[in-house]
């Protein structure tokens, strides 16, 4: 029997033992408490009734279920909808608790409501996840009580389930449709000056007022009869297409380490998503290649239907057990695989230059051939202590330390271009939108 007390119950309780003991100093206290422990007693026999009596066309009084998606999309809030539906002649209070898998480590999935009688509540909240996997969801589980709320009966709602933990497709989609509708400046995504004449010729069209007078063609237009401004004709260009971008995520140690949750490694996942589905908006070929101690995925760089799903499918199986990540090996891969000259988006992290002057010669080796990108990241963290007041020596001391591997990081990014290497520093919150801004920025310059 799913039938549970509530506080009320123990307090109307409580008060009849005190009243008890107080008659048993007080003799003729006895009669009115033996009266009021007999209605005490009906009171919870009719509320126990109330919550289980029968109700017209239907099986159960109350009704509960969980929506949420066939997905999740990793380090971004997924909504979970809780509807309650009750059938009850009366109204309820309903205290629900839904267990959620136990990666989230969270205990406050305990929600209440008031559902009026034949009404639906709905309670929404929600659900961040920071690591890639299957999540198990369990029984969704409903206290109601009538309003004399002595006595609770509980719902349990079999709703076990299975969902996948996905890249972040929702930040996918966010980016999608703003390059779609022009509005990635919304995000931060900068608007780009062109330069250079990294087009293809497309047609020639008439003149239009606001047109670059540099695209005028002075000959095509005196060919045409008459004279006036109607009879100029412009040269129409259009970007440079089917460009290969590929993007390289380091799975090695280095991108063990985790910011607001999630690992350097998942934020490089998901940036690579975003990017690949960039790219094939602006109509080049994406591609990816995963490494550490030794090769790992790849997809070859496309622009056909179904491309992206494919990427989302290898990104989401990435496991790794943070090795030492092997340049030379990635090297040889490139080297044996990407024929062609391509931008490729090296996802990685270096903390000293030491350890990026390791990794050197295989950096400059694939520069050779192709664009190289080189993305790696800021310690936000050591940003938040050097903003801090120093209020004592040791704590001068420790932002001396803190502001040398500051500038380390930026040392690297000056060894790296005097190479010919092109680097982005960038805070993981900010990798996805920095990272767009680098290719757009290629591509306006014609380096791709």
């Amino acid at each position: 029997m799913s039938l549970f007390l509530t506080r009320r119950f123990f307090y109307l309780f409580t008060a009849l033992i005190a009243g008890f003991v107080v008659a048993f100093f007080l003799p003729w206290l006895l009669g009115p408490m033996e009266i009021l422990l007999g209605a005490a007693g009906l009171l919870t026999l009719l509320d126990a009734a109330l919550l289980y009596a029968p109700t017209k066309g239907s099986p159960t009084p109350l009704f509960g279920r969980r929506v949420l998606g066939d997905k999740l999309s990793n380090g971004d809030d997924n909504e979970v909808k809780l509807f309650l539906e009750s059938r009850y002649r009366f109204g309820i209070q309903a205290e629900v608790i839904d267990e959620i898998p136990h990666q989230f480590q969270r205990r406050d999935v305990l929600f209440e409501a008031s559902i009026a009688p034949g009404q639906t509540q709905v309670i929404t909240y929600q659900l961040r996840p920071v690591k890639r996997g299957e999540y198990e969801f369990g029984a969704l589980n409903v206290y109601a009580a009538s309003p004399l709320r002595l006595v609770r009966r509980r719902f349990r709602f079999d709703q076990s389930r299975v969902v996948p933990v996905y890249p972040s497709f929702l930040q996918m989609r966010q980016y999608e449709l703003l390059a779609i509708h022009n509005r990635l400046t919304e995000v931060g995504v900068k608007r780009i000056r062109r330069v250079g004449q990294s087009m293809e010729f497309e047609q020639i069209r008439p003149y239009a007022a606001g047109d670059d007078p540099r695209t005028i063609n002075w000959k095509a237009s005196a060919r045409r009869a008459g004279g006036g401004s109607d009879t100029l004709v412009v040269n129409h260009f259009q970007d440079e297409r089917a460009q290969q971008v590929f993007c390289l995520i380091d799975k090695g140690r280095v991108m063990r380490m985790p910011f607001a949750g999630l690992s350097l490694l998942d934020y490089a996942i998901n940036a690579t998503l975003v990017m690949s589905n960039i790219a094939l908006i602006k109509h080049d070929k994406a591609g990816l290649i995963t490494f550490s101690n030794k090769p790992g995925a790849m997809v070859p760089a496309e622009r056909r239907p179904g491309h992206l799903r494919t990427i989302l499918e290898v990104l989401y199986r990435q496991k790794t057990q943070y090795l030492e990540t092997d340049y030379e090996r990635l090297y040889a891969t490139v080297r044996a695989k990407i024929k062609q000259r391509s931008l490729l988006i090296l996802f990685t992290n270096f903390e000293t230059l030491q350890g990026m002057e390791r990794q050197l010669p295989y950096l400059r080796a694939l520069s050779k051939a192709h664009l190289l990108l080189v993305v790696f990241f800021e310690n936000t963290e050591l940003r938040t202590f050097l903003d801090a007041p120093a209020d004592t020596t040791a704590d001068v001391y420790n932002q001396t330390i803190a502001e040398k591997f500051q500038q380390e990081k930026r040392q690297i990014v000056l060894e790296l271009q005097r190479y010919g290497i092109q680097a982005l520093l960038t805070p993981p919150q900010l990798l996805t939108v920095n990272t767009i801004n680098k290719y757009l920025e290629f591509k306006a310059r014609g380096l791709i």
